[in-house]
């Protein structure tokens, strides 16, 4: 799967096991490491930053999130980095989407994280 063919997935569990070749401690780690992401970069999306800081920020959360099969962040990040790069106003719809879906893959990406870790 690829972030074009379904960006509805919160998180893509086969495409993180290709990723790690299977391996459940890795997945863990990467998920606790995303997670991490999340927080470090979370602030940096915040109003008052200029529009490159903070898409910046949204292309890097993208990448990672199209790392371990966070479909669905990725493409709100996707999104939200284009409109910042765009120039117009304070996109505040697509950024409360935004934090809902960062809220919501986080939870599941620690969730995750911890069953990969207990296996």
């Amino acid at each position: 799967m690829s972030p074009t063919s379904d960006d509805s997935t919160l998180l893509d569990l086969d495409h993180l096991s290709r990723q790690t070749a299977g391996d459940r401690a890795l997945e863990g780690e990467l998920l606790a490491l995303f997670e991490a992401q999340c927080a470090r970069l979370r602030p940096l999306l915040a109003a008052g930053r200029s529009p490159g800081e903070r898409a910046d920020a949204a292309h890097t959360l993208k990448g990672s999130a199209r790392g371990i099969g966070a479909w669905r962040l990725a493409a709100a990040a996707d999104r939200l980095e284009a409109a910042l790069r765009a120039g117009g106003p304070e996109p505040a719809a697509l950024m409360a989407a935004f934090d809902a879906v960062v809220d919501t893959t986080r939870r599941a990406a620690a969730e995750q994280g911890r069953a990969a870790a207990a296996a």
